[in-house]
């Protein structure tokens, strides 16, 4: 890998986390839509961009393969079901957190997600963890102490980032075909969920009566969110998977900088109580990934 591919990389994957980023400010000039009417017309507006994607990408062999092996083995099926499921859930999410002040919770749990996913792998794949990786253990679990102490519970948003993409991403696994075609199908399974919300809310049929919002801030969410997921899947192409795995805590740092600037919600002393130990154990994991990253580069130089 030369260092033009890493510098494309690297700008390739900020450009992703950042449009993901804006996208939760992107909501609020879809007035008067609420977070599932914007998830729902999402959903159509991405459809398209998702199957362009996979055209472009020459993974139509992949696409039809899933499709048909969803089909021909029913455990696959329902589990690219439940994958599209959940992936359902975070979408919406995303959405509806930016109309009702909800963004530094989300925030936080996508700072959380990583260290999820290292426990994931110690306790579900039985994989081994080094020191550092125990010492950002510990951080986060002192963030965790403070919320519980404080609040005597997580906020439901942070929950359902933190705890419900592991499940996600086990189920990805397991199926075990072409991320691209996957997601495209998965997209395509929550279509006729779209449609139904849009034909069954008033709210969503509004956006109809507005050449605004039909003609061009719809299209381009659903433009947004394709250039996005195109330019994070190049970036997957392109980067070691450490130096990848760093930089996708651009996103929620972004997501806490556009939460407190453009939409308006505060950091309490009482949040950074919570959330100071876990950016430390970001910084930790960020820092294993750097001497990963470096250790695998003397191993293809030796």
């Amino acid at each position: 890998m030369n260092q033009h591919e890493t510098g494309r990389g690297i700008a390739l994957s900020v450009t992703a986390t950042t449009l993901f980023a804006l996208l939760s400010v992107y909501t609020r000039i879809l007035h008067p839509l609420d977070g599932l009417d914007i998830f729902a017309w999402r959903i159509v507006w991405t459809a398209p961009g998702a199957l362009m994607l996979v055209w472009m990408r020459g993974r139509r062999a992949q696409f039809e393969a899933l499709a048909i092996a969803s089909l021909r083995e029913p455990i696959k099926g329902v589990m690219l079901l439940l994958a599209s499921a959940l992936l359902g859930a975070q979408l919406w999410l995303f959405m509806w957190a930016p109309l009702h002040g909800r963004v530094l919770e989300v925030s936080l749990g996508y700072f959380l997600l990583p260290l999820s996913m290292v426990l994931v792998g110690r306790f579900y794949y039985r994989e081994q963890l080094v020191p550092l990786q125990w010492l950002a253990v510990a951080f986060a679990v002192l963030g965790v102490a403070h919320e519980l102490w404080v609040t005597h519970a997580f906020s439901w948003p942070t929950l359902v980032v933190a705890l419900g993409y592991p499940p996600y991403f086990i189920l990805r696994r397991k199926i075990g075909a072409d991320s691209l075609a996957t997601f495209a199908l998965e997209i395509l399974l929550l279509l006729p969920v779209a449609v139904a919300v849009i034909a069954l809310s008033p709210g969503a049929q509004a956006a109809l009566q507005r050449p605004l919002l039909w003609a061009l801030l719809l299209p381009g969410l659903g433009a947004l969110s394709t250039v996005a997921l195109a330019s994070y899947l190049a970036a997957s192409r392109l980067l070691p998977m450490a130096l990848f795995g760093i930089l996708g805590y651009v996103e929620p740092v972004l997501l806490v900088l556009f939460s407190v600037t453009l939409l308006g919600e505060t950091l309490s002393v009482r949040q950074i109580g919570t959330y100071a130990p876990i950016w430390m154990a970001v910084a930790v994991t960020a820092v294993h990934s750097v001497l990963l990253l470096r250790e695998q580069r003397r191993d293809r130089v030796g």
